[in-house]
């Protein structure tokens, strides 16, 4: 076992990122668990694909909304406690959403509040923990610390998580939101165990518009970062369109039902999984560049076999082959960053990517609801297709800037220092 152990969790990365990793993977079950049974509950609530699409359109809009607040405060305040103290607060919604739902008061309006709270406090603890990882271990290790991370995420979030969300909504449907609130809960006593550092923070007499401004402007100038959100804004337009009609897609164009959609998302964590046993020797063969142009091409062909397909054994190898595309894509853009972003500036970076990430998935999401309303289901999968087509032929030399980031010395320290 302790073998086993150092393998994991080797301990030149710390005994912090061992509470880390283990908080990662408890919130990671739970919000796993949600996964299905969010849409799964709205979905049982109204038949309206405008309205489904808008339970994803509540849970993308935070990020939009308030990360770039969430980064000034992650760089300014105790980052600790901040995780603490929003994961306390999702806790405490998440049990008032499982008392409506067993009580039979949870109309369409609450579900929708609730979705959007939750994932209001989500923007402030994900962008926050994002910053600690840097901070624990040296900058040699962050791509090591971030695939465990990501394997944590792959396996309990998706591969673990939709499955046994779909079985609890099977099984009672205040039952996921109630297991979801006590795993988040012990996430947040899991953090509280980190011993951080002392660092430089913001000065609190600077204007908290100076603060976004200095993070927008660090962005804008670094040409591999900002190739990075310029490229996620996009894709996750297409992607959003699609992915916001998925609980339908599933159960009605594939015939799954609703522990079948779990499978949908299990099967792409699968496929991360692939992505993480051949990451090292992926990016020991291929540039970051090509690697980044590879993803791209893999989800736009995604999209148009989706758009084509009835059956089920079409559809999840497709899933499979899309979940290790975004495994080794998700690794490699957070590690160009975190290497690149100085310390100080890590929060507001970070929530800068955040809001082209979820900025995308909100505008997806948005047309994506009003293409399968008055077109069908398949529609928003046709218009990710054409849409990742002509902005991949845009963006393709672009990518070029990516290549040799993570070489790269973040602003103001010497090479090989660890982040302050």
């Amino acid at each position: 076992m302790p073998r086993l152990v150092e393998t994991l969790v080797p301990a030149r990365l710390g005994t912090g990122f061992r509470w880390l990793l283990a908080s990662s993977w408890s919130s990671n079950l739970g919000d796993g668990i949600a996964l299905a049974a969010g849409p799964l509950l709205v979905a049982s609530t109204t038949d309206d694909a405008f309205l489904v699409a808008l339970a994803a359109t509540v849970q993308w809009l935070p990020p939009l909304l308030f990360g770039l607040w969430a980064g000034v405060l992650s760089d300014r305040l105790d980052r600790r406690l901040l995780v603490v103290a929003v994961d306390a607060a999702r806790a405490g919604v998440l049990v008032l959403l499982a008392l409506a739902v067993l009580t039979g008061e949870a109309p369409i309006a609450v579900v929708l509040a609730a979705l959007f709270l939750v994932a209001t406090a989500e923007v402030f603890a994900d962008n926050t923990t994002s910053t600690l990882l840097p901070v624990l271990v040296d900058r040699d290790d962050l791509a090591p610390a971030n695939a465990r991370l990501q394997t944590g995420f792959i396996t309990v979030n998706q591969l673990a998580g939709p499955p046994l969300g779909a079985a609890l909504f099977t099984a009672g449907t205040f039952l996921p939101f109630a297991t979801q609130a006590a795993l988040v809960g012990m996430g947040a006593v899991l953090v509280s165990r980190l011993r951080l550092p002392a660092r430089e923070r913001v000065r609190a007499r600077t204007r908290v518009r100076h603060d976004v401004a200095e993070g927008l402007r660090w962005v804008a100038g670094h040409a591999a970062v900002r190739t990075l959100v310029l490229t996620i804004f996009v894709f996750n337009i297409t992607f959003g369109a699609a992915w916001s009609v998925l609980v339908l897609y599933a159960t009605e164009r594939l015939g799954l039902g609703e522990v079948g959609y779990g499978l949908v998302t299990t099967t792409g964590a699968v496929g991360g999984l692939l992505g993480t046993l051949a990451y090292g020797a992926i990016t020991r063969r291929v540039s970051l560049g090509n690697l980044m142009r590879i993803g791209l091409v893999v989800e736009t062909l995604t999209h148009a076999a989706l758009a084509t397909t009835t059956s089920p054994l079409v559809a999840l190898p497709v899933f499979f082959v899309f979940g290790a595309h975004a495994f080794v894509w998700g690794t490699t853009s957070i590690t160009v960053r975190q290497r690149a972003v100085p310390a100080g500036l890590q929060g507001r970076v970070g929530a800068v990517n955040a809001v082209g990430t979820f900025g995308g998935l909100v505008a997806g999401s948005g047309i994506g609801g009003v293409l399968a309303q008055h077109l069908g289901v398949v529609a928003p999968f046709w218009f990710a297709f054409a849409g990742s087509a002509v902005f991949l032929l845009l963006i393709w030399g672009q990518l070029r800037h990516v290549a040799h980031a993570d070489e790269e010395t973040p602003a103001g320290e010497p090479a090989g220092a660890p982040p302050a």
